[in-house]
């Protein structure tokens, strides 16, 4: 199995749920985690990432971590001073139609969103709302292109596409989809040669689907137009990803591995869940499992069983525990004060 990783966290796009798998398995197979700098859960976002923000990171005795997967805006030569130069770049990408929709109800204190009443109204105008210069204004356009570490105003000629595109696909060995979780989950598993329950989730970090809106053709248009570059990398990579399944695994195989998967799944929601699936925040009797709240989203999470054993306790906590919280409690395990 391999063990160094980088996974860039794009913004709503599934990658809490990621997250979590990583999270797993760092922990059972011991790895080291490349934290920001104090814990915390974003690598000095939105700045371009830089090795300094890594606890334990020193120029002088450059130390490599297994795992760097916390929010940062990428930068890979300052990437390759923390992990090692054999590490599997990975990464999420999600349809920046329902990107944005996302982006709308979670950020909408942002200077972009705070001002326009809905997403229409926003869209109808976006330069009325929407300053390039403001600090957070990441939120409001091309948001993975902004995480890839590229100019999220940039122009959106055939040629700068193309550059980019090269460049993502020079640094990154795998692109996953999150509308298509599962066949994902089973192209990691194959390329990580990890098992089954390594890759198995449940979904973190969503939304209540009384806050999600529907959207008409014509908004529909008018985001793929406003997110022209992210368009662009999503709709690429999504054919490259087909491609990819189709020369290194097949569509039958795929079918049956996300069968596999989804059974599993189904068993560990079972034996782990109380009723079932994810409730609202207020119905989480365990407030250490209660995700971050955030914007006008409403972010759902899970209540364990009771009366599990020790055991199975333990890991059915590990699938739902939000990514703050765990990413805490890995963090103080690894810098545990050593004591005399």
């Amino acid at each position: 199995p391999k063990t160094d990783i980088v996974f860039l966290k794009v913004h709503k796009s599934a990658s809490s749920t990621v997250m979590n798998i990583l999270f797993r398995f760092g922990e059972t197979h011991n790895l080291t985690f490349a934290f920001p700098i104090g814990g915390g859960n974003q690598l000095f976002y939105p700045r371009h990432f830089l090795a300094k923000f890594v606890q334990g990171f020193s120029p002088r005795s450059p130390q490599r971590f297994n795992i760097l997967c916390h929010h940062m805006r990428f930068l890979q030569p300052e990437v390759h001073k923390v992990v090692s130069s054999s590490a599997f770049y990975f990464s999420i990408l999600r349809n920046p139609v329902k990107l944005m929709e996302s982006s709308f109800a979670y950020y909408k204190g942002t200077s972009a969103f705070s001002r326009a009443h809905s997403l229409e109204e926003f869209l109808s105008q976006p330069y009325h709302y929407y300053n390039p210069a403001d600090g957070d204004s990441h939120y409001a356009r091309n948001l993975m292109t902004f995480d890839f570490g590229f100019n999220p105003d940039g122009d959106v000629s055939a040629e700068r596409v193309q550059l980019m595109l090269k460049a993502i696909e020079a640094s990154f060995d795998l692109l996953l989809i999150s509308e298509y979780f599962d066949e994902s989950m089973v192209l990691l598993k194959e390329m990580l040669c990890w098992d089954l329950d390594s890759v198995v989730s449940f979904p973190l970090n969503i939304r209540d689907s009384s806050t999600k809106s529907l959207l008409s053709d014509t908004i529909v248009e008018k985001i793929k137009d406003w997110n022209r570059l992210d368009w662009e990398i999503y709709t690429h990579f999504n054919r490259t990803f087909w491609e990819r399944i189709d020369r290194d695994i097949g569509r039958e195989r795929m079918q049956r591995e996300v069968k596999v998967l989804r059974e599993r799944q189904g068993e560990l929601a079972r034996t782990c869940l109380q009723g079932t699936g994810s409730v609202a925040p207020k119905h989480i009797k365990d407030s250490s499992l209660r995700p971050l709240q955030h914007g006008s989203a409403k972010i759902l999470g899970y209540n364990l069983k009771q009366g599990l054993d020790k055991e199975t306790e333990r890991m059915c906590r590990r699938l739902v525990t939000p990514e703050l919280q765990y990413s805490s409690a890995l963090y103080k395990k690894q810098f545990a004060q050593k004591s005399p």
